[in-house]
């Protein structure tokens, strides 16, 4: 199965990014960057709640209805007028709800290392959260997923299933953020001072790409 990574690679995802970066006012480049940092955190944030009964009951309920990809099928008519503040206002209770108090620590450490404030990554993740939902939703219907265990195997596959000790501590590091400053330096020491090789593909050339220089 292709990782959430891929995803930002395929047309699909070139027609996200331009549409999420025209309806915040940011650069491409940037928005790119921006999700392609995020995503990976959003998702290990959603296995993390999943792993509860309750949050992957919650998770389950949410992708067989609302969410269940349909919001896929017209990003065009999405993006075209503007997108609607009841779709931004969706993104935010679903930030809310999977990141909770770490939330503005984790807009403030993208914002750092893509060059954006953390308004400005706030307003592409308001946008980015419910296709993301969508894409999950998408995903369970074809592969008729109907329990939570099958559930969790999805969230790992679209993560990639095979990071590194030190991309999970990356992402597990980015989660646990607080906004003190202390953590984002954590992050940006670990991130841009070190040496580790980077595998492949997936999230291990994520971060060597956007961190390694």
């Amino acid at each position: 199965m292709a990782g959430i990574l891929d995803l930002l690679g395929s047309d699909l995802g070139k027609q996200i990014i331009a549409g999420v970066s025209g309806s915040t006012g940011n650069d491409s480049n940037k928005t790119s960057s921006v999700l392609t940092m995020a995503l990976p955190v959003l998702m290990k944030a959603m296995q993390r709640n999943a792993n509860t009964q309750e949050g992957a009951d919650g998770l389950m309920g949410a992708l067989s209805g609302k969410h269940d990809g349909s919001i896929l099928d017209n990003l065009g008519g999405l993006f075209g007028g503007g997108v609607e503040e009841s779709v931004k206002q969706d993104g935010a209770g679903i930030l809310g709800h999977i990141l909770g108090n770490k939330q503005q620590g984790v807009e403030k450490v993208i914002g750092q290392k893509s060059g954006l404030d953390a308004g400005a990554v706030a307003n592409i993740l308001k946008i980015a959260a419910p296709l993301l939902m969508g894409v999950l939703g998408k995903q369970k219907k074809e592969q008729n997923i109907s329990n939570s265990g099958d559930l969790t195997s999805l969230l790992g596959g679209l993560l990639g299933g095979n990071e590194t000790a030190n991309e999970q501590n990356f992402l597990e590091k980015i989660l646990d953020a607080d906004g003190d400053g202390s953590i984002i330096d954590d992050v940006a020491g670990m991130v841009l001072g070190g040496n580790e090789k980077k595998s492949g593909g997936g999230l291990g050339s994520l971060l060597g790409g956007l961190f390694g220089k």
